[in-house]
């Protein structure tokens, strides 16, 4: 499934090498692979629902002077919503009061699941430098107020540089508002409100994770918006040869894998460049691409 918007903090793998840029805009992509099943949380009485599935996963970009859910607090009245019932029309309201207030700067609505395992696919997810922050939310469904989530992912790494990847594994929380204890068990609700918790190796969850939340840079623009504009890359997809063509002269041409792992690099003064990758595995680079007036652009090259 694809959304034309974003896009799940508890494991987190996270690259150690970014990419930096004043004033800069990033471009994610998101995949969440649920493997959440009878076999990986097997249900003691076997009764694992047949409709089980996710809501549609839900939140937003924003900066640090908000905070839309967090473990080992209470939930708001949005996170309550989609947590029990899978809706999000009061989180939305939560979203955008923080971008009418500044602290935030998109809504995020994504796709749901309709079955408990399989992939959701969400391309061009925007944000910039003063709102580096991801939190996302699904509700765990049928449940009473179970979901997935992840609070105020940091996209920046400690040097102010975009991080190439993020890998993450999700695990079940219970939102503290109804205390029912299995998937389906009437509407209990919990008088007085219960933190936030994990529900790791609680009955009918195993310790296993739910899945893995992958978060890759596709891209960064740098200020003004035409360095990218007046950059091309071609044959992309290439099987090896990757010519590069730029209106202002390229001091610099590095490649990165997905794991943020420099695989080239190249110091050239020359408004076009080429760059054989033939040696390189199958897969998607990102090229950095500095130019001499310090303006820096990455763009997504695949290798077949």
């Amino acid at each position: 499934m694809k959304k034309k918007l974003l896009l799940l903090s508890i494991l987190a793998t996270l690259s150690t090498c970014g990419f930096s840029f004043a004033q800069s805009e990033a471009t994610y992509s998101i995949n969440y692979t649920s493997t959440w099943s009878q076999a990986t949380h097997p249900h003691p009485t076997n009764n694992f629902p047949a409709s089980a599935h996710y809501s549609k996963l839900v939140g937003a970009t924003h900066n640090d002077q908000v905070v839309f859910l967090e473990m080992g607090a209470l939930a708001s009245a949005g996170i309550e919503d989609v947590a029990e019932l899978g809706s999000n029309s009061v989180f939305f309201s939560e979203v955008d009061s923080a971008i009418t207030a500044g602290t935030a700067n998109s809504l995020i609505d994504g796709d749901n699941l309709g079955t408990s395992t399989g992939q959701i696919n969400i391309e061009n997810v925007v944000t910039n430098e003063s709102y580096p922050l991801l939190t996302l939310v699904s509700m765990i469904a049928p449940s009473p107020d179970w979901m997935v989530a992840v609070n105020s992912v940091e996209l920046l790494d400690g040097n102010g540089d975009w991080k190439p990847s993020i890998s993450m594994d999700l695990y079940p929380y219970d939102a503290g508002t109804d205390s029912g204890t299995d998937y389906t068990s009437p509407n209990m609700d919990t008088n007085p409100p219960q933190p936030i918790s994990s529900l790791q190796g609680i009955s009918p969850f195993s310790n296993q994770k739910m899945g893995t939340l992958t978060i890759t840079l596709e891209s960064v623009l740098g200020s003004p918006d035409e360095i990218r504009n007046n950059l091309q890359l071609f044959p992309n997809p290439t099987n090896g040869n990757v010519n590069i063509s730029s209106a202002t002269t390229i001091q610099s041409i590095e490649i990165y894998n997905v794991l943020g792992a420099k695989v080239y690099g190249q110091k050239i003064n020359s408004k076009r460049s080429n760059v054989d990758i033939s040696s390189l595995n199958s897969g998607v680079y990102l090229f950095r691409i500095k130019n001499t007036d310090g303006s820096s652009v990455v763009k997504k090259v695949i290798k077949r």
